[in-house]
């Protein structure tokens, strides 16, 4: 790389991410212009200078065609992330307090009225939660040492939500019978988020993908995270949009064969620490579940 390209490069990386993630998206040259309202000429040099600034090929053309390459597969959720993580610095909408990570989507701020609030805790912060679910994960977390398949873990994993790692893409691998999911939405309907991406899974839309960053701040650090949620989901078979609010704990585990696994468990509750979010909201919380 060029230090004229990676200069170049960084005065424009936000147009390159999204010329990168939307010909991803497409793979047709064509519709990544319609729908980015650009030029084929623009977004063949952005896909250009990110290539020669990263030093390997992001697509090829087969048969005329655009295919990502294993760089370009790879290299895809970190650029959506940044993408996203801009858009919400750009709109005041990620921040830290406390220095921990605060990220919040008001009501106002979209047509249909949704809004999603995130505030991560302090893991101290977990010997007052509400019940005792995830005090009891976090004391299994230390008693297996990190082994998902510890039998002493087994039963607790009726409670939880596993991810992993797959191509660079994080996957839902397993959802336990008792876990909040599952009350909330239905053993049945459930079991078929097995094997969607995170960013597929309801109730944060295009922001799950803010997720993401905790997720590779477990896989980098190997350690545990608590945040509290305060969003609204359509609940049950009939999809009846409801308040949920709730504390997640997200702690890394490892398979035998040492690959990463993450888990998630939900307690759902009203007390909530959560920036952006008064008594009056906490109030229409529904937890009368499963």
């Amino acid at each position: 790389m060029t230090k004229q390209a990676g200069q170049q490069g960084l005065s424009i990386l936000f147009e390159m991410l999204r010329s990168f993630t939307t010909l991803a998206d497409t793979l047709n040259l064509s519709q990544a212009v319609d729908r980015l309202n650009s030029t084929r000429q623009t977004v063949r040099r952005h896909i250009a200078l990110l290539e020669e600034s990263r030093g390997e090929e992001l697509f090829v053309l087969v048969n005329r065609q655009y295919q990502l390459t294993d760089a370009g597969r790879r290299a895809l959720p970190e650029a959506e992330e940044l993408l996203t993580r801009g858009q919400a610095w750009m709109e005041s909408r990620l921040g830290h307090v406390g220095q921990l990570q605060q990220f919040s989507v008001t009501p106002s701020e979209t047509e249909q009225g949704y809004f999603y609030y995130l505030q991560q805790q302090p893991l101290t912060r977990i010997w007052d939660a509400e019940g005792s679910l995830l005090r009891e994960g976090l004391k299994l977390w230390t008693a297996c040492e990190g082994n998902i398949e510890d039998p002493a873990f087994a039963e607790f994993r009726e409670n939880a939500m596993v991810f992993r790692l797959n191509d660079g893409v994080w996957l839902c691998t397993e959802v336990g019978q008792q876990s909040a999911f599952a009350k909330w939405f239905g053993w049945t309907w459930a079991k078929s988020t097995i094997g969607r991406t995170v960013e597929a899974l309801p109730g944060g839309g295009r922001y799950n993908v803010i997720a993401l960053q905790a997720y590779q701040e477990l896989l980098s650090g190997r350690g545990v995270r608590l945040d509290h949620v305060v969003t609204q989901m359509p609940y049950g078979s009939d999809g009846t949009f409801e308040v949920i609010g709730f504390e997640r704990l997200l702690m890394a585990f490892r398979y035998p064969d040492k690959s990463f696994a993450l888990v998630s468990v939900v307690n759902l509750s009203r007390d909530l620490d959560v920036y952006g979010v008064g008594d009056t909201l906490k109030r229409q919380i529904f937890l009368d579940v499963g």
